[in-house]
């Protein structure tokens, strides 16, 4: 058979089939090089203790590596917990990292656990998103510091799902957490102020769709495999080394499988487990079940110095800069204030030591973006941990970040950066704004007569995503910037845009918007996206927001609209760092869909998770002295 299908093939395309089976092969081997090498690395400096099974407070045991210097002084601990495989045996880029890091740790002098949540891989229980309980992560640290070869100190350290849980744990104020280092941490950022996105669950309402995706890649079956309760550690390590227990779903068309409605059996139609998924999905912004889990809300205290990385393409810029400014000015202790510091990375999710000579985001090059992050991290580190004297406070500011277009790091006291000032642009147009070709403008002088723009939003026919601040879709939507013109040419997307500028203008900080709507539907979503459009027409994103006008006036009520009426909306905010040059031009794309980033919204004002019918909506956005539809813009001097 195999000999059959080869001859209906010609030579170039088996010549290709040939070419990427053997560029799989050589990138896995190069990952099993390294870890290897790594191992050997570690072997000869740091005593290695692999599957300890660590007691929590009910007895259920997690799963542990710890690997710590050979000395007979006690050492500080940076400890990283996660809902991924690390185990060592296997093969990949987690392997591999994992090695990495704690080479990287036992180098600078320090002991580097990581630990499995509790229901993943060999860690005991059963999982839940964020881990809960949270008194896992305290009982974690009550353990670490109690071990003879342990300082007491501990300094928590990861991206994304080992960053999330951070914040939270911080809050428990356990003696041991000296300090953090959440990086991308936005999916466990609960409520900030006006930000109410549940751990990137939603944003303005509308669910974010990464979520649905990520689920189906990491949730392990209920019938999995398990260990006997009782293994001993010489067990499980001998074990691992046969059974990895790492499950490997069948590959799912993600762009594909995120249009099936209704959205509640989404995962279902993929034969994808769903437990988890199925209570997430029918919970609603303001659900209590948000607040009895692992997220952090703005009514729990941080009382540990924290050193945040973000990136201005990762899913939730803006949830993580309202966090850093909520700890730094609300935090009880003067001390824990002084002691916030973030970095802004022009990346995509996670990709911070990613970034080259020329970093390429999306197709859009933002220059030279590496910077010295081991470095910064370590003194951190060696400030809290060990308790060094060191030069981090006088050489590190105390917000980095990266602006695009001037292609160059920047720093200042405080986000937005000092001197920014607000600047209103109306949106304008004759009542044809609708497509690039139309003729909807920005500009600083208010609008006089109404002559609102019209779109007609099918939920049957929605926007689509291309590119934006996004992770974890799989295939379905491409993060980064991408020239946006063949998109704008839709008669759905009402697009408005400024003049050429006559000068060099740097944008840093919140972007906000404000739409006087109206519809003939009970309820429906109005979409922006911040656009620079370069000389030649070309037209890169830069951030995205989206608002269910049903939670306008706020997300513990649900108040539907009536035909005919103009409504108030005020949309989360944005964030970005670009410096506009003279020539090009500030533009908004203003629409009622960006899917699959955001769910549609079928526009029926029912519950929208359970519904597989849409309504088409008539959409208008108005703009007058009466109905002043704008977009604020922080100008940095």
């Amino acid at each position: 058979m195999y000999f059959t299908r080869i001859q209906t093939k010609t030579i170039s395309e088996c010549l290709r089939y040939w070419y990427v089976a053997i560029t799989i092969f050589m990138f896995l081997s190069s990952f099993q090089g390294m870890a290897q090498d790594y191992r050997e690395q570690l072997e000869e400096i740091a005593i290695i203790d692999q599957k300890v099974m660590m007691p929590m407070r009910d007895g259920t045991r997690l799963a542990t590596d710890i690997y710590r210097p050979k000395t007979d002084k006690k050492v500080p601990i940076i400890f990283s917990r996660t809902p991924y495989n690390f185990n060592t045996w296997g093969d990949g880029e987690e392997r591999t990292r994992t090695y990495q890091r704690a080479l990287e740790a036992v180098k600078h002098g320090y002991a580097y656990v990581v630990q499995n949540e509790r229901g993943r891989y060999f860690s005991e229980g059963e999982w839940d998103i964020l881990g809960v309980p949270l008194t896992d992560g305290y009982d974690a640290f009550s353990w670490m510091k109690d071990q003879d070869w342990s300082n007491g100190r501990i300094g928590t350290y990861g991206c994304s799902s080992t960053a999330e849980w951070q914040m939270a744990v911080a809050a428990l104020d356990h003696p041991s957490h000296a300090a953090m280092v959440p990086q991308g941490y936005g999916a466990g950022v609960g409520r900030v102020g006006e930000i109410n996105e549940q751990g990137n669950w939603y944003r303005g309402g509308a669910e974010q769709m990464l979520f649905f995706a990520w689920l189906y890649g990491v949730e392990h079956d209920k019938f999995k495999p398990r260990i006997p309760e009782g293994a001993t550690q010489e067990d499980l390590i001998r074990i691992s080394r046969y059974y990895d227990l790492a499950p490997e779903n069948p590959p799912v068309d993600m762009k594909e499988a995120l249009a099936h409605l209704p959205i509640q059996d989404i995962l279902k139609n993929v034969n994808g487990k769903k437990e988890i998924f199925d209570k997430m999905v029918r919970r609603k912004p303001n659900d209590p079940a948000w607040y009895e889990g692992g997220l952090y809300h703005d009514n729990m205290e941080i009382g540990v110095p924290s050193f945040w990385f973000a990136s201005w393409y990762d899913v939730s810029i803006t949830p993580n800069l309202y966090l850093f400014n909520h700890v730094r000015n609300n935090a009880k202790d003067a001390e824990i204030r002084d002691n916030q510091y973030m970095v802004i990375a022009p990346t995509l999710h996670c990709a911070y030591t990613r970034a080259t000579e020329n970093t390429i985001v999306g197709e859009l090059s933002v220059g030279d973006a590496r910077l010295n992050y081991e470095e910064q991290i370590y003194k951190w580190f060696d400030l809290w941990l060990k308790g060094e004297d060191n030069d981090f406070k006088e050489t590190t500011p105390r917000v980095q970040y990266y602006t695009m277009g001037l292609n160059k790091w920047q720093s200042s006291e405080t986000w937005p950066p000092e001197g920014t000032e607000m600047k209103t642009y109306y949106l304008n147009s004759e009542g044809a704004a609708n497509s690039r070709f139309g003729d909807g403008t920005l500009s600083t002088e208010m609008p006089g007569e109404d002559h609102p723009d019209a779109f007609t939003y099918d939920p049957m026919n929605p926007v689509p995503s291309y590119g934006g601040n996004v992770c974890c879709t799989g295939n379905a939507v491409m993060g980064g910037s991408f020239d946006q013109q063949d998109m704008e040419a839709r008669n759905d997307i009402l697009v408005y845009t400024t003049e050429p500028l006559s000068e060099d203008t740097e944008v840093s900080g919140f972007i906000e918007s404000t739409l006087y709507v109206s519809s003939d539907v009970k309820d429906t979503d109005f979409t922006i996206k911040l656009i620079e459009v370069h000389p030649d027409g070309s037209a890169y994103n830069l951030d995205e927001t989206i608002q269910r006008v049903r939670y306008r006036e706020g997300y513990d009520k649900e108040v539907f609209m009536e035909e005919g009426q103009v409504y108030q909306v005020d949309l989360t905010p944005m964030a970005t760092s670009n410096y506009f040059k003279k020539g090009h031009r500030i533009r908004i794309e203003v629409s009622s869909s960006n899917f699959p980033r955001f769910a549609r919204n079928l526009n029926t004002g029912g519950n929208n998770f359970d519904e597989s019918e849409g309504v088409v909506a008539h959409n208008k956005v108005h703009h007058s002295s009466e109905y002043p539809s704008q977009i604020r813009i922080p100008i940095t001097k």
